[in-house]
């Protein structure tokens, strides 16, 4: 695993930038790391919108991110962050125990998922973790509930769904289910990033689908459907 900003600068505090729409929250978190050593909160935002200016020109080592804003959702802002900021680690903070937001986040790359709930000690703990390029997202946690994603899945409905998919479509799949970024998927097939966006708008439409972590699912059950069968299918002649 690469490592992260703060630990291949080990000599200098670890920089923390702050998203919730409370003040009060932001207040208080704050208030609790910047007592602690080698911690330091370098800005603050209370929208997605505010996030997305700030966090880049700010630089952190780790994001804490409130999952649900006024404008938007955490998850989407730490999806965007990754392919921004190189080397950002987010943190996800939040009031509700939402397996669909975890599995979202877990799409997005957050490295942590907590609830506010947490105690000041253990968020400390938890931001020093993320901050040193380890995960918080347990593993068996995060196959149980994609498990339970794929069941609730309508298997009998992709053929159809997938055939109207491009070469170009497909491939963007894939690299989806491998959690890949919109950056990352451009990088790896030569395409402009909001070229990439554009492809998987219309991607998601086809599949009838509304969420990221939903197309994933969708293609590791391609992957799954292609094993199954020797190869890998083209679009049209795919098998779920």
């Amino acid at each position: 695993m690469p490592q992260s900003t703060a630990e291949a600068d080990a000599g200098r505090p670890v920089r923390i930038f702050l998203l919730d729409d409370h003040e009060v929250v932001r207040r208080g978190v704050r208030d609790l790391l910047e007592v602690e050593p080698g911690l330091e909160v370098v800005g603050e935002a209370s929208t997605a919108e505010q996030a997305l200016a700030r966090i880049p020109a700010a630089r952190p080592d780790v994001a804490v991110l409130d999952v649900r804003l006024p404008d938007g959702d955490g998850v989407t802002v730490c999806r965007e962050l990754r392919s921004r900021v190189p080397g950002l680690v987010c943190l996800m903070l939040t009031s509700f125990d939402d397996e669909e937001a975890l599995l979202d986040a877990i799409m997005a790359g957050a490295a942590g998922y907590v609830l506010k709930q947490i105690s000041g000690t253990d968020l400390v703990k938890a931001v020093r973790t993320v901050a040193t390029g380890q995960s918080l997202l347990d593993p068996e946690t995060t196959r149980r509930l994609m498990a339970r994603v794929r069941r609730g899945a309508e298997p009998e409905r992709q053929p159809d769904e997938l055939s109207q998919l491009t070469d170009r479509e497909r491939e963007i799949l894939a690299l989806i289910g491998e959690g890949l970024t919109n950056r990352e998927i451009g990088l790896r097939l030569f395409l402009a990033e909001k070229t990439v966006k554009n492809h998987i708008s219309r991607m998601l439409t086809k599949l009838g689908v509304t969420r990221r972590v939903q197309a994933a699912v969708i293609a590791t059950q391609v992957v799954r459907g292609d094993h199954q069968t020797g190869g890998t299918s083209r679009a049209g002649h795919s098998r779920a």
